[in-house]
């Protein structure tokens, strides 16, 4: 009896941690920002509350991506995501009235972010599944696309970052930032009907790579999760009520994890590193646990995915929420920013052109990654 009680309390414990980690810190994280304890832990309780419900999210998207089926899977995946990221950004942003190094935190965010997707997520997801499988194979007309949509992306970037280093005002650059956002939201909508009606199967699995992963079948353990019973409105619910919780956590953060870094010497751009490890933490869970499932395509769906939402939604919702509440927000990075992120685009379309990726590969990304945290720790 009680190695049946043992069993099963394991179970919960391996199952719903997240939840668990996410409630507990996540009350912790409340109780010392209103009783104005240490800022330093209500920091580092709010990131553990945030990162450990995220994962919850992600879970909970998954199982309704599973239902959905591809292409509609990958984009739920990377729509809960980039939902916390906003949620964060915004939080973050908010405090900008107050603190101006907070703006510096949210641009250097957006960029984070989408290094961390397609360098920290990529390339661990590729290092993982190189080094169980030697060489994955995915539809190379995925990569294809998405490059192609990310270097034009990053081109509309640079025309407020040009105007800024020209010596433009600040209204010059902030009209050319509204103009292109606007632009990024149209181009959005095309690649939406792109991925979902005229060219599905772009984004789906080649024959060869079906093949190729058929000769490992992994098989999976079933459990009795409690989200799997649910039905896709309550678990709707539960995302909205989840993400709720997690923008009062991002609240707490803002307000005392841009100055606990601060104190310690870090920069507002270090800042923007730590706010896109904590949104990316759960599409980092499920790419690691579909590249070891020998599902590459699931990894270049969700890390290229979230990265064209990241900067064609995040970069225009961020700048008109920041409107509507007063903060006017040019979206004019550094050189530091837009080399990275150009860059970063051409390592992915060199390690995705031939549809088959190893953990060298991986390695590369993780390593530009790693240069890219060190620069921003002293820039």
């Amino acid at each position: 009896m009680d190695s049946q009680t043992n069993t099963q309390s394991h179970n919960i414990v391996r199952d719903y941690w997240d939840i668990i980690f996410g409630i507990v810190f996540g009350i912790l994280a409340l109780y010392f920002h209103m009783r104005g304890y240490s800022i330093v832990w209500t920091t580092i309780f709010a990131i553990i509350a945030i990162g450990s419900i995220s994962v919850t999210i992600s879970e909970i998207a998954e199982i309704l991506a599973h239902r959905f089926g591809e292409p509609f899977g990958s984009l739920i995946l990377t729509f809960s995501a980039v939902a916390v990221e906003i949620l964060l950004l915004f939080m973050v942003l908010l405090e900008a009235t107050h603190n101006p190094q907070a703006v510096v935190a949210v641009k250097n965010g957006i960029i984070s972010t989408f290094i961390v997707d397609l360098n920290a997520l990529l390339g661990l997801a590729m290092f993982i599944g190189g080094l169980n499988y030697k060489e994955q194979t995915h539809n190379e007309d995925t990569s294809s696309s998405y490059t192609t949509v990310l270097f034009v992306s990053s081109a509309m970037l640079l025309v407020p970052s040009t105007l800024s280093v020209g010596h433009h005002s600040t209204t010059d650059v902030f009209h050319a930032s509204i103009a292109i956002s606007v632009l990024l939201l149209i181009f959005y909508i095309f690649i939406f009907k792109f991925q979902t009606t005229t060219h599905t199967d772009f984004f789906r699995s080649s024959v060869r790579s079906r093949i190729f992963r058929a000769n490992y079948t992994v098989v999976q353990e079933e459990h009795n999760y409690f989200f799997d019973k649910r039905s896709n409105i309550t678990n709707g619910v539960f995302l909205v009520l989840l993400l709720g919780f997690v923008g009062i956590l991002s609240e707490v953060f803002a307000k005392d994890g841009i100055l606990v870094l601060k104190d310690f010497g870090f920069s507002a751009g270090f800042a923007g590193i730590v706010i896109a490890l904590i949104t990316v933490a759960p599409e980092l869970f499920t790419a690691i646990k579909a590249a070891k499932n020998n599902q590459i395509q699931r990894v270049v769906n969700i890390a290229m995915g979230a990265s064209t939402v990241s900067i064609l939604i995040t970069v225009p919702i961020v700048l008109f929420l920041g409107i509507m509440f007063g903060i006017n927000i040019s979206m004019d990075f550094t050189p530091l920013q837009i080399g990275a992120l150009i860059i970063t685009i051409i390592l992915a379309w060199k390690t995705t052109d031939n549809g088959e990726t190893n953990y060298l590969e991986g390695l590369s990304h993780i390593m530009l990654f790693l240069s890219y945290v060190v620069i921003e720790m002293f820039y």
